[in-house]
């Protein structure tokens, strides 16, 4: 058997080329991340801590209304009123006549006091006369009687002379003590008379109803042809001098924080620009109902107010200056303020001491420096050792520095 050799170009020219597979290509492995690209920092708004004057203000709600009211009723009853002089608005004097009440019945009463005068003096005269008649008559029996004792004692007069003359002279006595008991009865009715007179006079001098203080009419309630009566409503009510006050509602926790003399803006409705006022009156009591107090709010000056109209007062009790922050950047875990505090991009949450708020910011007394950056919301998932990017924005009057 014989075998033929080939040369691998023979091979190559004799058949097909047979290819074979080609293996499969592994992809490139790809860079390992570095551990910047590993950890995501992010971004926070910061507030700077700055300096700035705070003050703390409360404010009230309320009713104006008149410091003194001066309610004006009529003196005289029963009597109508004939003549109104003034109306509510006015300004008026202490004395100032405000109504006058029909004096007709009044006067038919002194025409007949004057009359009931005339008969006592009369009466009085009459007494007088016949005091006089038996004084006369009580002497001249006095004498007969001495004299008829005298002849009796000696014999010239019979007892029986003695006996009239003793009765005379008794008679006259009686008639002398009548005569003086109606001068005196005379004299009685005439006072009596007199103090009924006083009485009508007064009456009559009441028919002018003055105004009992200085100040300004608020209200009237009298018509003319009505019956004047002390029992109803009062004819005028005055603002004594004028003096309007804010009748203000407080919350019974801001309550201690005012004080007699506290300088208050108070806008009343419908006024363009705050009435300066001072707080005049903290009264002690709190309703139980509504947990409010009371504070009178003085308003001096308060020419063109409105009593019964609202108004609503904003008073400074406490000013100060120092570092500031807005509300939003401080916490309150259990009582204890905290803030959160950015430095070299770490969060720090730091307790801190808090002092007045006033629109919107707030002031840090302790644990605190100026121009350190602080989360601008507390309250936010950050925790201390976190690390954070700090944006600054402006801080609500904290100054904002770039970090």
């Amino acid at each position: 058997m014989k075998f033929r050799v080939m040369s691998l170009a023979g091979l190559l020219l004799a058949g097909p080329v047979v290819t074979l597979p080609a293996l499969a290509q592994e992809p490139a492995a790809a860079p390992a991340p570095t551990a910047a690209a590993q950890e995501v920092v992010p971004t926070v708004s910061v507030v700077s801590a700055g300096r700035k004057a705070l003050s703390q203000k409360v404010i009230v709600t309320g009713t104006l209304v008149a410091r003194e009211e001066v309610l004006v009723t009529p003196g005289v009853e029963g009597l109508k009123i004939e003549t109104i002089l003034v109306d509510a608005g006015d300004r008026v004097k202490e004395g100032d006549v405000l109504a006058r009440l029909a004096v007709d019945s009044i006067d038919v009463l002194l025409a007949q006091n004057t009359s009931q005068l005339a008969s006592t003096d009369a009466q009085i005269a009459q007494a007088r006369a016949q005091i006089a008649a038996a004084e006369a008559s009580s002497t001249q029996a006095g004498q007969a009687l001495e004299r008829a004792r005298t002849l009796t004692q000696k014999g010239f007069t019979a007892t029986e002379t003695l006996e009239q003359r003793q009765a005379a002279a008794d008679q006259a006595t009686a008639q002398l003590a009548v005569a003086r008991q109606a001068l005196s009865a005379a004299e009685a009715g005439r006072t009596l008379v007199e103090a009924q007179r006083d009485e009508l006079e007064l009456r009559r001098s009441k028919t002018d109803i003055k105004a009992p203080r200085a100040g300004l009419i608020l209200s009237r309630t009298a018509v003319v042809g009505q019956v004047a009566s002390a029992g109803g409503n009062p004819l005028f009510v005055i603002a004594e001098d004028g003096d309007i006050e804010l009748d203000a509602d407080v919350t019974e926790t801001l309550l201690p924080q005012l004080k007699v003399g506290q300088k208050v803006a108070v806008r009343p409705s419908g006024v363009d620009k705050p009435v300066d006022g001072v707080v005049r009156l903290v009264q002690p009591e709190i309703k139980a109902s509504t947990r409010l107090g009371k504070a009178r709010i003085a308003l001096p000056g308060g020419d063109g107010l409105r009593v019964g109209a609202f108004a609503r007062g904003t008073i400074e009790v406490a000013r100060s200056e120092g570092l500031v922050l807005p509300v939003t950047a401080i916490a309150d875990d259990g009582g204890v303020s905290t803030v959160q505090v950015v430095k070299d991009g770490v969060v720090d949450t730091r307790e801190v001491k808090t002092g007045l708020t006033d629109a919107g910011l707030i002031e840090v007394t302790d644990g605190l420096a100026e121009g350190e950056l602080v989360v601008s919301k507390a309250g936010t998932f950050l925790r201390s050792g976190d690390k954070v990017k700090p944006q600054v924005v402006a801080g609500a009057g904290a100054t904002g520095v770039k970090g």
